[in-house]
Parts: C-alpha cells; sequence; structure tokens
C-alpha cells in the first residue's frame, strides 16, 4: 500500500464513514433471529460489505473487527462467538471486495458475493467443528449427543450431520440474505458512502 493510499485510508471521509458503518453493525450485531437450533440470523455483516463495497478490503476488516471487538462488551461466550463471527464474516467479506475491485461491475459484485457465501459456508463448518462446538462442550460439560439433545435436533445424531445439515446450509442462508440485501441498497446508498465530508 503507498503512501498515497493510506493517507486515503484513514482520510476524515473514510474515518467517519467507518464509525457510521460500524455503529450501525454493532446494533445489528445484538439484533438476532432465531433460525434453527442455536443458529440465529444477524444481518452485522451488512454493513461491513457496504464499506468494503465502498472503501476497500481493508476498510471492511477495520469495520468487522471494531464491531466483534464492541461485541465482547455483552458476549455470552467469553469472546469465543465473537471470534468465531470475525473469521466467517472476513471469509464473506475478503473474497467479495477483492473481486468487485478488480472491476466495479454489477456482474463482479454479484460473483464476489457468491464466491464470499461459499467461502462463508465452508468457513462455518470448520470453525464451528474446531471452535465453537468445542467451546461449548467444554462449558456446558456436555458431550456432542448432549449438545443434539439440547438444540432439539431430530433426525440429526451425528457431529457431521450437525455440520452438513444444520450449519452449512444456515450459513449459506445468511450469505444469500446479506448477498440479496447488499445488492438491493448498496447502489441507493453509494451516494452517501461516497460522499466527501466537508469542513
Amino acid at each position: 500500500m503507498s503512501a498515497r493510499e493510506k493517507r486515503n485510508l484513514f482520510s476524515t471521509a473514510n474515518l467517519t464513514r467507518m464509525a457510521i458503518l460500524v455503529a450501525v453493525a454493532s446494533i445489528l450485531f445484538m439484533l438476532e433471529i432465531p433460525v434453527v437450533a442455536f443458529y440465529k440470523l444477524d444481518l452485522s455483516d451488512l454493513p461491513v460489505l457496504l464499506g468494503a463495497f465502498s472503501m476497500g478490503t481493508v476498510p471492511g476488516i477495520i469495520i468487522l473487527a471494531l464491531k466483534s471487538l464492541i461485541g465482547l462488551l455483552h458476549s455470552s461466550s467469553a469472546g469465543v462467538g465473537e471470534l468465531a463471527d470475525f473469521l466467517m464474516g472476513a471469509a464473506l467479506v475478503v473474497p467479495a471486495s477483492l473481486i468487485y475491485h478488480r472491476d466495479k461491475t454489477r456482474k463482479n459484485a454479484l460473483i464476489g458475493m457468491a464466491v464470499g457465501t461459499l467461502c462463508m459456508t465452508v468457513a462455518g463448518v470448520i470453525i464451528n467443528k474446531y471452535i465453537m462446538l468445542p467451546f461449548y462442550m467444554g462449558a456446558y460439560h456436555m458431550d456432542m449427543d448432549g449438545i443434539l439433545a439440547f438444540a432439539g435436533m431430530n433426525g440429526v445424531d451425528s457431529e457431521w450431520k450437525l455440520l452438513l445439515l444444520i450449519t452449512g446450509p444456515f450459513n449459506l442462508l445468511k450469505g444469500v440474505v446479506l448477498s440479496v440485501v447488499t445488492g438491493l441498497i448498496y447502489k441507493p446508498l453509494s451516494p452517501l458512502l461516497h460522499e466527501r465530508v466537508r469542513g
């Protein structure tokens, strides 16, 4: 990154936009919609995607990181959930924004979000396998059978069934929802996201 790009990254305009998007993302992070088992849908990565598309990948990651750090203030998972959220959000945002910024067209935005959604789906399975499920089993002193019973899973009787039949599809759904909403609102909001801050 050149000195000029660094100056642009931390310009007053960009810092102001990032602060606003972090605030919106932090609010959305607390508004969760139960979907299945212990998985809840939130749209907190929506402002992250908007920031990454309008300002670049690095500002997007900064917004994502700050949202996750603020989430620690009301964490119920000793920060493990926020770490998982950051990693899965990065799996969506990084490929989406990199592909979009190669050539800023609607087609590239859609391709980027599709690739990001697939990356987030795979990352969700891996992160749940090696981070989230071990944490919950330790925190609640349960084995996998206990976790499955706690979640009220009918017909899901193994860890891999949970990961492939529930976790994967849930993250796929989340990515699709985020992509659709971003696709609908990015262009109308584009003047605000790119407007110069005066003064």
